[in-house]
């Protein structure tokens, strides 16, 4: 990604502030409906006394902990430290942009109730694709971040549901 690449995929929004405000006020409800989603996922395989706790509750989570490792050790810049820009998501995080880890959270998540739940999963695995295009036009990741968080949500969410 360029600056001018960023521009231009960034201008029809800067153009119109309501679509600005649409694309954070979705980053921050998927975040949250994400979020909230796993949790109430766990509670009701626990009251159920599910089989399938376990493994939901332990597949992201290590796999979490994992990319958090690796992002740390990783610390690439994010696209409003390398690349000059005003980014449409504000933040004041300096490093920790690749992977994407609110991208693999949602993957990863998908996958979970892709396990369980499959028709919830199969739209949570949609709004990771959409959470991807958010992250980068609201200038926090590089396309790299969030296809890197993609893959490996969906890679982890394989071997803790399907492999394992």
């Amino acid at each position: 990604m360029t600056v001018q690449n960023y521009q231009k995929w960034t201008q029809p929004l800067r153009k119109h502030p309501g679509w600005v405000r649409i694309l954070l006020l979705c980053n921050t409800v998927l975040t949250r409906l994400i979020y909230v989603s796993y949790p109430i996922l766990l509670l009701f395989l626990c009251f159920e006394k599910n089989e399938a706790f376990l493994r939901v509750l332990l597949t992201p989570a290590i796999s979490f902990v994992l990319l958090s490792i690796f992002r740390d050790w990783i610390n690439a810049p994010r696209p409003y430290e390398k690349l000059d820009i005003q980014p449409l998501i504000h933040k004041n995080t300096k490093g920790h942009s690749f992977p994407s880890r609110h991208v693999f959270s949602v993957a990863v998540i998908a996958c979970a109730f892709l396990y369980t739940i499959p028709w919830i999963g199969v739209i949570f695995l949609v709004l990771s694709i959409l959470m991807a295009v958010i992250r980068v036009l609201g200038g926090v990741h590089f396309p790299k971040d969030v296809i890197a968080g993609l893959v490996i949500g969906l890679i982890s969410g394989m071997i803790g549901f399907i492999l394992l």
